[in-house]
């Protein structure tokens, strides 16, 4: 039998016993280099997505192709110019009902709920939806459904059928969640914050009432489909189909509409919030939702690459400043971040976020404050710049892993105008990024000065008060929801209580 005492564990022991230090060498061990720092990490490959084919009909409407044979589906969208931000103020919600009800009515062939037996039988979809700036159809099915499925989705886009017991579904529905859009902090904080920057009558922060809801009719409905599906409509189709053929199945359903009217230029204005505290009451919270907001800027901005690193840095994760000093360090925060944003057509809002308990509203509001202020006197490092150089550049991995991203995203750019090879243009730019652009974009961007602070809390649980943030006097805001003359009627079929 092999003696212990060549064992190791032996030698240790006897070590020990005998008063010997075994320290050293297991603490030299210890400061040695973390053998992951060590792993070596490939430069990464050259960004080249493979961009759709485009084809430009003769009326103006643009086609999207994206091939891909991995799997036995068709998929396919048309994008609308026109959105929420074009309503008549006085029918505000009115796209959202759009949406809704143009999909639920159906059409005069096929009603919403036959259709929605038919296209569950397949496995399928068709979907309508308003947003911001565009309202949008989509399909998907089998390959071998695909033109059928296809041929429901024209339908549904040529000649809808709007019904008014889908629209008054549809009003009860939004009313519903009209009623109850106080429930949640952070829904009231993101709102309100937006409405400090842009105002509450801006096109980009009002919101729907029951009144105006209310006032939306069917003619509304149809009036709004017509005017919109004669602008710049933008196709997209991908998934396993033949091009030759698809390409002749979407110009015979396209090319007979009439040429494209341009859309109006918009005349929006926007100026910097005005600096001071805003406070919304909720007394059935312990905890605060902070918002420090101010004008941002869009895309077409030279220096857009330059803010997402210096973003970033700021707010962009578990290392950025503002986490790694109000929550990790301070222990001021649960969920802290946020930047400079920057929007497709228009200024976006920076944007930063605090949520903290009630009794350290003010201090872990003055903490970000500091960390914002900091951009522009603590110097930024090599180290603060590679790092988020890496945490954006590697996100293009995920962003645009798959032809539809790659083909969603290139119908986006064609939408807003920017050219075919934007992303890689802008990663590009990220890539040279430097230490003295940051310097210079903070100087030039952050101005704290131009930022509101909103808190949505528990007001007599908030110690210290707001007013020690030092920012003038606080302003309460009214977030009551107004009751119109007449309530929005039930959905047919319902009885009155």
């Amino acid at each position: 039998m092999k003696s212990l005492q060549n064992h190791p564990i032996f030698a240790l022991a006897l070590a020990g016993a005998m008063g010997i230090a075994v320290v050293a060498p297991l603490t030299l061990a210890a400061q040695q280099s973390k053998p992951w720092e060590q792993v070596p990490i490939p430069k990464l490959h050259e960004f080249k997505p493979q961009q759709p084919k485009r084809i430009v009909l003769k009326n103006g409407i643009v086609i999207f192709l994206q091939e891909d044979h991995e799997l036995p589906f068709v998929s396919g969208s048309v994008l609308i110019p026109g959105g929420a931000r074009d309503e008549d103020p006085a029918k505000t919600g009115l796209v959202d009902l759009y949406g809704q009800t143009w999909r639920t009515s159906g059409t005069a062939k096929i009603g919403g709920d036959a259709l929605d037996d038919l296209l569950e039988a397949k496995a399928a979809h068709i979907e309508a939806s308003g947003g911001a700036d565009s309202t949008s159809i989509s399909w998907d099915s089998l390959k071998g459904d695909s033109d059928q499925v296809f041929a429901l989705a024209m339908d549904l886009l040529l000649h809808p059928k709007f019904s008014e017991e889908k629209l008054q579904l549809a009003q009860q529905q939004v009313a519903t969640s009209i009623v109850r859009r106080n429930d949640d902090a952070g829904e009231i904080a993101s709102r309100e914050s937006a409405k400090l920057v842009y105002g509450a009558n801006s096109p980009y922060a009002r919101q729907p009432e029951l009144a105006t809801i209310g006032s939306v009719t069917l003619a509304d409905l149809q009036a709004w489909h017509t005017r919109t599906l004669g602008g710049k409509l933008i196709v997209g189709v991908s998934g396993d189909f033949d091009p030759v053929a698809m390409e002749a199945k979407l110009r015979a359903a396209f090319e007979p509409l009439p040429p494209v009217k341009a859309a109006p230029a918009r005349h929006d204005t926007f100026v910097e919030a005005k600096a001071g505290v805003s406070f919304v009451d909720k007394e059935d919270v312990n905890q605060s939702n902070v918002e420090i907001v101010g004008l941002g800027t869009d895309r077409h901005n030279p220096d857009a690459a330059t803010l997402s690193v210096m973003n970033d840095i700021l707010g962009g994760g578990f290392a950025s400043r503002l986490f790694q000093k109000v929550r990790t360090e301070l222990g001021l925060a649960y969920a802290v971040g946020g930047g400079y944003g920057f929007t497709w057509d228009h200024p976006g809002l920076f944007r930063v976020m605090v949520r903290t308990k009630s009794e350290s509203t003010v201090d872990a509001t003055k903490a970000a404050l500091t960390e914002i202020e900091g951009l522009t006197s603590t110097p930024f490092t090599e180290t603060e710049l590679k790092r988020a150089k890496d945490n954006i550049l590697n996100s293009f991995l995920f962003r645009y892993d798959t032809k539809d991203k790659v083909l969603a995203e290139r119908e986006r750019l064609e939408f807003y105008g920017y050219p075919a090879d934007y992303l890689e243009t802008y990663r590009a730019a990220l890539e040279k990024v430097t230490v003295a652009d940051l310097t210079a974009a903070a100087k030039k961007y952050i101005h704290t000065d131009q930022l509101a602070v909103l808190v949505v809390g528990n007001g007599p649980e908030i110690k210290p008060g707001l007013d020690d943030l030092k920012l003038g006097a606080v302003k309460n805001v009214d977030i009551t929801i107004p009751q119109p003359a007449v309530q929005p009627g039930p959905a047919a079929g319902e009885r009155k209580q």
